[in-house]
């Protein structure tokens, strides 16, 4: 009887919750998916603070990899995205989960390394520079969180015919986090190596032994896009305040 009595409390709050969650969308801000680069950079914190003063819309926005933003928004989470891996972006806008991608900004990768670079990849070649990371087996620390800077770096791999990470050196590590945390891991392990934005690299602290090793590779140009989320496929999504934050960053 109590187990019973449990299961139809919860029950009960399940129903109420969702309830609540729905009559409260209309009054949330507009909920904007953005990278972990954005964030990491300090981009958003003087971006979103100046869309709010010059049109009174406030702004929640919700950080995780490209590919987890891109996820979230086929849920129907959020109103407008702010990504970086157009590849994927443009896929979303076929599938009919976005109405339109305009470019933004750009940014660029960089390979950062230790000062001493024990695998030798200093250069302006980034595939030839991952190829001597593999052949030494120089600890190098994967996004691993299906974000633009993941995508790229899987990319980059793929060029060089390293498509299975088994073949990236017994070091090749996942972290699945973010790309401060993935500087901080390198930064506190001796020789590794990490495939970061420059944004954020700029906006890093704890450099310890860190320096950037390869830049200037046209492959490493990075390409930010915008769109609003179609209301076709969720009503509900704030299309003209998630067209209001387009229209103002581009």
């Amino acid at each position: 009887m109590k187990n019973l009595k449990m299961a139809l409390l919860q029950a009960l709050l399940a129903v109420t919750y969702g309830g609540v969650l729905q009559a409260s969308y209309a009054d949330q801000a507009l909920i904007l998916g953005t990278t972990t680069t954005t964030e990491q950079s300090g981009l958003l914190t003087q971006l979103l603070p100046a869309f709010a003063k010059d049109t009174g819309i406030a702004v929640k926005p919700v950080i995780l990899g490209t590919g987890q933003v891109l996820d979230a928004a086929r849920r129907g989470d959020l109103d407008a995205l702010l990504t970086h891996d157009r590849e994927s972006e443009e896929k979303f806008i076929a599938e009919g989960f976005g109405i339109k991608r305009f470019e933004v900004m750009y940014n660029d990768f960089i390979l950062i390394g230790p000062k001493d670079d024990p695998a030798k990849v200093a250069g302006h070649d980034i595939v030839k520079a991952l190829l001597a990371i593999a052949r030494s087996n120089a600890v190098f620390y994967s996004r691993g969180d299906k974000s633009g800077t993941h995508q790229a770096e899987l990319r980059y791999w793929q060029i060089g015919g390293l498509k299975d990470k088994s073949q990236r050196g017994a070091n090749y590590k996942e972290c699945g986090c973010g790309v401060g945390q993935a500087l901080n891991l390198a930064a506190a392990t001796e020789g590794a190596y990490v495939l970061a934005d420059r944004g954020s690299w700029l906006n890093f602290k704890n450099r310890e032994q860190l320096k950037i090793l390869v830049e200037g590779d046209a492959r490493l140009f990075n390409q930010y896009g915008t769109t609003v989320i179609n209301p076709a496929k969720y009503p509900y999504i704030k299309v003209k305040e998630a067209q209001a934050f387009v229209d103002w960053i581009t």
